[in-house]
């Protein structure tokens, strides 16, 4: 019986089998081939008209972005997607496993849509258009931005005026080469060129609202924009609600399919072994969110999958995982990296080289200017170049003793303290590396003191630009990009990028027959060795404790200030006058439905932008202002909980409205509240792990800077997994103790036992 149920259950497998491998070999070469295929189509477009009505028996998957309609295709889950012809070339260029079918499913005309009431609008466009076409600019447009490679665009520079009525232009820059954004933030394309002629020709300047395209017809109707200039077709439904241009644009819609025989679905990452760079063209890649490396990669592997992450020792657990095939860091960094883990190894050379500065307010020339001199000073006597030996080429550890006067006041000197050696790594408590050692020496340079700003790589510019801190030493590479928030020093090294993985996925690593197999160690050995090497080693407990002492203030403060606030929100709310009751409820409303993370950033560099606050204040504030809007509506219902009846009987007794509430319906709402309270709470805690954006270091931010120095994947995680559990868990034995001795029947039993 067994050997039958087993037969069978091969037979059906087998059947799977191959019904999935002749699914995966399917092949659509005609349009005929499609009529019951899965298309993707994007919505509110023409074509998911056309694709309904000429296929009917076919499954259509409607999809906001023609990328995610993609990404369904390379998937298996779709067959065939329909869209625009431009569109369709430029997804061929970077994903050759697609083609086009030849014969298109409808021809159509492309035109600038706006209100029906803008006659004199529709008049001038029109003239614009037929001049263009007339003069052969149309037709140049066309051939340089339809073009077959994937070179750089062929763009004219034009200058629209930047005074008069602006005209507000309606896109939806996600259809490359029609209409996108490029490197610097513009709306470009061929959309976008023309829109700029326009602006020149109707004499008024520019501005490009970028919206999902189902919702550009209803902002034009609505007056948000002036005109829709993003390849939208000219078809008789839309022609009833808008007007039209003469065409400027002939289009088709086509269909995208994969190519016969070529193979479905799943990534091949990782499946075979990494000989150079070049092989990463279609694996997984782990980049430092915002670095140089983001850029490059995005730029140099577009079939690539590209995952960011924001902190060095996670772009390394990302590669030990398996999260990613390769990563991109530092060349002189990864040196010491490899120095401790003997699992990771370089692939290749270092691909290019960029140079690094020091980044200030672009209002703070003078500060920029000193440390310029600074720095000419120390190159020509001698002493950075023995930086140089010690920390990058030597590997030093020893931070030397700066001596000078501290009577000038303060630099504030923002840093990211896991970048890692040779630059900044934090050793006994303290910070120490190349540019540490650098910026103290300019600190006393300038005769000041150096406070240093530990915080998250992203924020630094965001922070150097609203003048939270006085300069960025934290190997910040210089572009033009940066130069628009910044201004950078003169450079004061060259890094080197490289491409690490684990040795196992090295070609030429994994072929070494040298190196010594390992024993694994038991699981008690490894967690001693962890605890030695995260806790002990270096004094590490001290960082933990600090980040520990940092969470229970925040969390404490945020929760007694919200407690606080909430009761005054509460009492507003509960008001009879509006006054008072509808800036309560949009209170609550507004704070309910922003994020704690934009929130806290909008206060640290908004609010108090100009302001020099301490920022573990302002994560009070801003989590106390969040916990305040919960904790309003909490005391709200626990007082709505009660009868009114007590407070009445109150009332007839003698008692005032204060000392009846005090007394009688307070003690009631207490008992009602405390375990939604309870709850709100614990979220509370848990939330203040993201202050590390405003330059807090809480306890995770001591987890990040431990792992930078250990590497340890998990121990550091489940550290501090631990830690906060046993906050949340002390802080919750004091608010249950609180739920007993406002409970009546433990009052009553306490008596009893006496």
């Amino acid at each position: 019986m067994k050997r039958v149920l087993l037969t069978i259950m091969s037979l059906l497998l087998a059947g799977i089998c191959i019904a999935s491998c002749h699914k995966t070999e399917k092949s659509i070469i005609c349009l005929d081939d499609a009529k019951t295929a899965k298309i993707g189509v994007m919505t509110g477009t023409t074509g998911e008209e056309i694709t309904k009505a000429r296929f009917p028996q076919a499954q259509v998957k409607i999809f906001d972005d023609v990328m995610d309609a993609v990404a369904a295709l390379k998937s298996g889950q779709l067959e065939a997607i329909v869209t625009a012809l431009p569109t369709a070339v430029q997804v061929t260029k970077v994903n050759t496993e697609f083609t086009i079918l030849a014969e298109p499913l409808d021809n159509e005309d492309t035109a600038i849509a706006l209100r029906k009431a803008d006659s004199q609008l529709l008049a001038d466009l029109n003239r614009i258009i037929a001049e263009l076409k007339a003069d052969g600019t149309l037709a140049s447009m066309r051939k340089r931005w339809l073009k077959a490679d994937t070179g750089p665009y062929e763009e004219l520079k034009l200058s629209p005026p930047t005074s008069g009525k602006p005209l507000k232009i309606g896109v939806s820059a996600t259809r490359e080469p029609l209409s996108f954004v490029d490197k610097d933030g513009r709306v470009t394309g061929h959309d976008g060129e023309l829109a700029r002629l326009i602006s020149i020709k109707l004499n008024r300047p520019i501005e490009f609202s970028n919206m999902k395209f189902m919702a550009l017809i209803p902002a034009l109707q609505s007056g948000k924009v002036d005109l829709i200039l993003s390849g939208m077709t000219a078809t008789e439904e839309r022609k009833k609600t808008v007007n039209f241009t003469i065409p400027y644009f002939a289009n088709a819609q086509v269909m995208l399919v994969k190519k016969s025989g070529t193979a479905s679905s799943g990534s091949q990452s990782g499946a075979t072994k990494l000989g150079s760079a070049d092989d990463l063209k279609d694996k997984r890649i782990g980049v430092l969110l915002g670095s140089v490396h983001d850029t490059y990669a995005t730029r140099q592997y577009p079939q690539a999958t590209i995952l960011q992450y924001k902190s060095p020792p996670d772009l390394v657990l990302a590669v030990k995982s398996g999260k990613v095939d390769a990563a991109f860091y530092t060349y002189e960094t990864l040196l010491e990296v490899l120095r401790q883990d003997q699992e990771l190894g370089l692939l290749g050379k270092p691909l290019f080289s960029v140079p690094i500065g020091v980044g200030f307010n672009k209002s703070n020339d003078a500060l920029k200017n000193q440390f310029n001199t600074f720095l000419g000073q120390i190159k020509s006597n001698g002493q950075f170049n023995d930086m140089v030996t010690r920390w990058i080429l030597q590997g030093n550890v020893q931070m030397p003793k700066i001596a000078g006067v501290k009577s000038n006041g303060r630099l504030v000197i923002g840093i990211v303290s896991d970048k890692g050696m040779p630059f900044t790594i934090i050793k006994d408590n303290k910070m120490i590396g190349f540019d540490v050692e650098l910026a103290e020496r300019f600190a006393a340079y300038l005769g000041k003191e150096p406070v240093f700003a530990d915080m998250e790589f992203g924020s630094l510019i965001a922070a150097a630009s609203t003048n939270k801190i006085d300069a960025i030493f934290s190997t910040l590479v210089i572009t033009d990009e940066r130069k628009q928030q910044v201004a950078f020093s003169d450079p004061y090294y060259e890094l080197g990028a490289s491409v690490f993985a684990l040795k196992k996925n090295i070609a030429d690593a994994a072929t070494k027959s040298d190196t010594p197999k390992l024993v694994a160690p038991s699981f008690i050995t490894s967690i001693v060795t962890s605890f030695q090497s995260n806790i002990i080693q270096e004094k590490r407990y001290l960082l933990i404790l600090d980040g520990l002492k940092t969470t229970v203030i925040i969390s404490i403060f945020a929760t007694l200030f919200g407690t606080l606030l909430g009761a005054l929100v509460c009492f507003m709310r509960m008001a009879q006058a509006n006054l008072l009751n509808l800036p309560a409820k949009l209170y609550i409303s507004v704070l309910r439905g922003m994020p704690v993370l934009v929130l806290l950033m909008l206060i640290f560099y908004v609010v108090f932008a100009s302001v020099n606050i301490n920022p573990v204040i302002v994560a009070v504030i801003a989590f106390g202002m969040n916990f305040a809007a919960y904790t309003a509506e909490i005391f709200r219902t626990g007082i709505e909980g009660v009868e009114k009846g007590q407070t009445e009987a109150g009332i007839s007794l003698g008692f005032t409205k204060t000392s009846t509430f005090l007394h009688i319906v307070l003690p009631q709402m207490i008992r009602r509240i405390l375990p939604v309270y309870k709850g709100e709470f614990i979220s509370l805690v848990k939330m203040t792990s993201i202050v590390g954006y405003i330059a807090v270091q809480d306890l995770t931010k001591a987890s990040d800077i431990i792992r930078s120095r250990t590497f340890d994947a998990f121990f550091p995680l489940v550290m501090v997994a631990i830690l906060y559990f046993l906050i949340s868990w002390v802080l919750m034995q004091f608010l249950e103790y609180l739920e007993r001795v406002t409970d009546p029947k433990f009052k009553k039993r306490k008596v009893a036992n006496q």
